[in-house]
């Protein structure tokens, strides 16, 4: 070999060790790169067993072999009922593959379903962990990771709906329950102006703590608590110490106490519960105040506004997280987009939005009550029942819901159903039935004119034998003497209710004939139910007297009746039962207040 070929060999290896070395040095900076803007993908495995952890390690690019494996291990374990092993698995195919959307769909669900109902009902708190850590590993985990999977945004509202707003657990109450407790204390007054605040708030401590107003407060609860020292977890300790002063060093709620009152003190509150809501809930206000314009429950006197969502409700978290989906995830030019196109789980993301508004129109009022006193406090009618002590919650149809849902599903045909096919699919299905059953709330509630509307517009849209009588009455007739043969848990709240509020309807119209003839019925139907489902606990309805008066509650917050028809039944009822009416005094002051505001614009 020529002496320029040997040179040439050299320099060529002297460079490409240079280069191998430089390299090499800035690796540790690329690597702390990559964690940083969250590029790692693949973490290795803690707590695995030698072999599993050698597996992915040595084979590198077949660690998709390896997830297969532990995919198929897994569903079976799921089939044979070891549901805590089949987690473990789970959580190493997240690690291997955290790019893969149907293990984290897997996992949430058998923590939320599976691991939750092998706990004894009798431990409630404990089967709620559980449920918890399905929807906060979807909503924490597993989305980040995929935001362009529509399948987890549907899996998330799906457990919110279906798991904590339906009856299909035992503990369902429990859970519902835990959730409103959890979302109250953020919840503000719950207008419309506090969500627009919200929505306004700033959205980091920087900009909070940078503020000259506020600076002077968070100093002071610093100074007052070495809890407060910590910005990372302020915040969490303010709300804290709202909740529970106990917890803290006295001198922090006096802290507290000097600046009431003060715009210092609203703007940091404001700020640290829409904190909390962006960083522990992942809910965006801004979204929040949006939805609540779109699907808020509307006026009975002015159709176009709308009130806020109830964020306590599972099925109000269950739309958010579905339109999140709908948003991120799905098909953007819909109107070019056939029929066919769409795939499934963005159908069925859009029917848990329908189905959960649908839901709120069926169960939308939330009253929590406190078991050691007689008086509900509902929303709306006087503070929230003091923490700490037993509570039972109640959900109650809200009429107000019926047109954002109709309007809602409609937009939802629409977007499947092309002007040409006019074939029933399922989205089409579930509007009629939604169309017959509001009908007939309404009427037994005693909006006869609505029921009507309702009961002509389902004529005109879906055209049946069962529709041919023009009078929505002949209809509701035939349709009840239908439900008495066979009744579900359902039915029996949708009758029951109504015919409850329509014989306190006829009882102010002094229409006592009817009036009793009607909550007989409604008893009738109670005890037909009670004997065919007492013993089921999560199929079993309140006792008839709780029945009775959250009736009564619902009549007297329902606008749709004239306030002074309103005004004239609780009078009669303080001479004709005094001691029902003693129950009634925060009633009588929120018609006063109602009253007053309605002669106000007059005197103006």
């Amino acid at each position: 070999m020529r002496l320029r070929d040997k040179l040439i060999i050299v320099v060529c290896v002297v460079l490409a060790v240079v280069l191998l070395t430089v390299a090499g040095s800035r690796l540790d900076f690329i690597n702390s790169q990559r964690v940083e803007m969250k590029l790692i993908s693949n973490e290795p495995l803690q707590n695995a067993p030698p072999s599993l952890a050698f597996a992915t390690v040595a084979m590198g690019a077949f660690r998709g072999l390896v997830v297969d494996i532990l995919w198929m291990r897994a569903d079976k374990l799921k089939e044979q009922g070891q549901y805590f092993d089949a987690k473990q698995l789970a959580e190493w195919i997240t690690i291997l593959q955290p790019r893969f959307a149907q293990v984290w769909a897997f996992q949430a669900w058998n923590m939320a379903y599976n691991i939750s109902v092998a706990i004894p009902a009798e431990q409630p708190d404990q089967r709620w962990q559980w449920v918890k850590n399905g929807y906060e590993l979807l909503r924490d985990k597993g989305i980040p990771l995929n935001p362009k999977s529509i399948l987890l945004y549907r899996e998330l509202g799906r457990i919110f709906q279906h798991k904590i707003g339906s009856n299909s657990d035992d503990d369902n109450k429990y859970y519902k329950l835990q959730l409103a407790l959890a979302m109250e204390p953020l919840l503000g007054k719950a207008d419309n102006a506090w969500f627009e605040s919200l929505a306004k708030a700033p959205a980091d401590w920087s900009q909070i703590a940078a503020d000259t107003d506020v600076a002077p407060f968070i100093a002071a609860l610093k100074a007052a608590d070495k809890n407060f020292e910590d910005d990372s977890r302020f915040v969490g300790n303010y709300l804290s110490l709202r909740q529970n002063p106990s917890r803290f060093d006295p001198a922090a709620f006096k802290v507290i106490d000097r600046f009431r009152g003060t715009n210092t003190l609203e703007k940091f509150d404001v700020f640290a519960k829409a904190w909390q809501l962006r960083n522990v809930w992942k809910l965006d206000p801004v979204l929040m105040l949006e939805l609540n314009r779109t699907y808020g429950p509307t006026d009975f006197n002015d159709p176009n506004k709308h009130f806020p969502l109830d964020w306590r409700h599972p099925d109000v978290h269950a739309i958010y997280w579905a339109v999140q989906g709908l948003r991120v995830a799905g098909k953007k030019d819909a109107v070019k987009i056939g029929r066919g196109e769409f795939p499934v789980d963005e159908i069925n993301t859009d029917r848990v939005v329908a189905s959960s508004l649908q839901n709120l129109f069926r169960y939308g009022k939330i009253f929590i009550y406190d078991v050691n006193e007689s008086v509900p406090s509902p929303q709306g009618l006087g503070p929230a029942v003091a923490q700490g002590s037993t509570k039972d919650i109640f959900l109650r149809a809200d009429f107000r819901m019926f047109d954002p849902y109709n309007k809602a599903i409609t937009e939802i045909i629409r977007k499947y159903n092309r002007g040409d096919d006019k074939s029933d699919d399922s989205h089409m299905i579930q509007h009629r039935n939604m169309l017959t059953n509001a009908l007939t709330m309404f009427y037994q509630a005693g909006h006869r004119a609505k029921a009507q509307k309702i009961y002509d517009y389902v004529r005109q849209l879906y055209p049946r034998p069962e529709f041919n009588e023009p009078a929505v009455e002949s209809y509701i007739i035939q349709q009840i003497r239908k439900d008495l043969k066979t009744i579900t848990i359902t039915k029996a709240m949708d009758t029951i209710m109504p015919m409850l509020r329509e014989a306190y309807f006829r009882y102010a119209l002094r229409d006592d004939d009817a009036s009793y003839a009607i909550e007989k019925m409604a008893e009738d139907i109670y005890n037909v139910y009670t004997k065919e489902y007492g013993d089921e606990a999560r199929l079993r309805l309140p006792e008839f007297k709780v029945m009775k008066y959250n009736a009564f509650i619902d009549f007297f917050n329902d606008q749709g009746y004239p306030l002074t028809m309103r005004q004239n039944l609780l009078a009669r009822i303080k001479i004709e039962q005094p001691k029902l009416a003693e129950q009634f005094s925060q009633i009588e002051e929120q018609l006063i207040r109602e009253s007053q505001q309605q002669q106000q614009p007059n005197s103006q």
